[in-house]
């Protein structure tokens, strides 16, 4: 490469690369309009490919902001800031009054709905185990079946469909003690 500068197409936008630095000015110094150094502390985040990332962040906080607080943080943490203050600007532009707090809320909210709904049918299981084993002890006892005819006793379908779901009364215990357990909490 020479001191003259290298120019490079990217997404149809020309952009001018100085040959000793081998870098394009970062989003942060494209959108403040000012020479982008070696030292950049926004050049590691904000790539100039990426313009809206840092619009919306300094829209929201301020270039003046961002820099002291990526200055004051650790350069391992710092990547993890920058997503931060990403999201939380781009949702408080979605979002004026609320910012990411509804985002939060809205996700508490679906997950309470959810755990509602995962309660329920957890306890229709539990329900549905009950009655299972209950026809079950009911069928083995000697009594008549769930439909009540004692004709579909003596049907051999019938009889052979019920074998693998005998229960002795403990079972049934223990399924009276998880349902009590359940509507415990």
């Amino acid at each position: 490469m020479g001191s003259k500068a290298i120019k490079k197409k990217r997404r149809g936008m020309k952009e001018v690369v100085a040959a000793g630095a081998g870098v394009s000015p970062c989003a942060a110094c494209k959108l403040l309009r000012r020479r982008c150094s070696p030292g950049c502390v926004f050049a590691p985040y904000f790539p100039s490919g990426e313009p809206h990332r840092f619009a919306s962040v300094h829209k929201v906080f301020g270039a003046s902001n961002i820099s002291k607080l990526l200055q004051e943080i650790p350069a391992e943490h710092r990547g993890d800031a920058v997503s931060s203050l990403v999201y939380e600007a781009n949702a408080r532009v979605r979002d004026p009054i609320y910012g990411c707090v509804g985002a939060i809320t809205s996700l508490q909210r679906q997950v309470e709905s959810l755990q509602t709904q995962l309660a329920l049918a957890q306890a229709e299981i539990v329900r549905l185990r009950m009655a299972n084993a209950y026809g079950a002890a009911h069928h083995n006892g000697g009594g008549s079946t769930a439909s009540g005819s004692p004709s579909s006793m003596s049907s051999p379908t019938k009889t052979a469909d019920h074998h693998d779901m005998a229960v002795d009364q403990s079972g049934v215990m223990e399924l009276e003690l998880e349902c009590s357990r359940f509507w415990a909490y």
